[in-house]
């Protein structure tokens, strides 16, 4: 069974289990149990002089760490492959926690703003409808990148070893990449190492939503906006989201307390919006999905034709 083959199956088997409570509920997930391990040794390491050098130090043994255990596990033969592959899959879980921020909109802001809050870092208490909406939309957008199309597309480059690597350093990214006192060194190789992991994948989801939306004609928009963002990856499919949709994303926004100014991304685009949008957005992450599914199970076609 080739590598795009089982990877076929994983999307499959996610986009219809996703992450079941009942089996989370009993074991840790790899991504918990992969969070632990660099919280213990954020704890360890991320003090005293020569930060930047112990945060590298931590890339390195988490990578060979996640590659090695990717290599082991590889030897269990297609179905862990497939059934690990479909554990670190996030599709359906991201579109089932952006749509529940739809829905909560529906029924009240107060409730709309807990909902969102568990799906992105910024302050919600005191977020207005379309903040809410468009804080749920770039957090699809994003994850449709981080936790889909970029661990879809190194499994198919580097099965299970790939997938381990990039799920590790991302979780690892998440924790530790922040550019504040207590990260900026120490977390900057996991940081520099995961934008380097997810540069094909951020704009490869990028082209994908384009040509869904057929919005070729905006490219050098889309371009522009990327490149002011403040991350170096996820700003392509959060501009190719906002033109799909004739949406504004970004601007300013708050965290723990304190404003940031950030560049709106398709600025012109509405800003008014809602849970239609959400729901839009949502429609979307399904849509590319399918490409991406249909473009794997293209791959599956070709290998057996060649």
């Amino acid at each position: 069974m080739t590598t795009a083959m089982l990877l076929g199956f994983a999307m499959l088997l996610d986009a219809a289990f996703g992450e079941p409570e009942w089996l989370w509920s009993r074991v840790k997930h790899p991504a918990v149990l992969i969070g632990n391990i660099i919280s213990t040794l954020d704890q360890e390491l991320n003090e005293g002089q020569h930060k930047r050098l112990k945060g590298l130090a931590l890339t390195v043994i988490l990578s060979l760490s996640a590659l090695s255990v990717g290599a082991i596990l590889s030897l269990l033969g297609p179905m862990a492959e497939l059934l690990i592959c479909a554990i670190l899959l996030a599709q359906k879980s991201l579109a089932t926690h952006v749509a529940d921020v739809a829905d909560a909109l529906r029924l009240s802001l107060p409730e709309a703003r807990r909902s969102v809050a568990r799906i992105v870092s910024r302050d919600t208490a005191a977020m207005t409808e379309p903040q809410v909406a468009r804080s749920a939309i770039e957090s699809a957008a994003e994850n449709l990148s981080d936790g889909v199309i970029a661990p879809a597309f190194w499994f198919l480059i580097g099965g299970l070893p790939g997938l381990l690597l990039y799920k590790t350093i991302n979780t690892a990214d998440s924790m530790i990449g922040y550019m504040n006192e207590k990260y900026i060194q120490f977390g900057w190789a996991a940081a520099k190492l995961d934008d380097l992991l997810n540069l094909i994948p951020a704009r490869l989801t990028c082209l994908m939503i384009m040509g869904l939306s057929n919005n070729w004609r905006q490219w050098r928009g889309i371009v522009e906006d990327a490149e002011r963002h403040v991350s170096p990856n996820a700003g392509w499919p959060e501009a190719a989201m906002a033109r799909a949709l004739g949406l504004a994303l970004a601007g300013p926004r708050s965290y723990h307390g304190q404003i940031r100014h950030l560049a709106w991304v398709n600025e012109e685009g509405r800003k008014d919006i809602g849970a239609r949008e959400i729901e839009r957005a949502v429609d979307l992450l399904w849509q590319v999905w399918a490409l991406a599914l249909g473009l794997t199970l293209t791959l599956v076609a070709l290998a057996a034709i060649f």
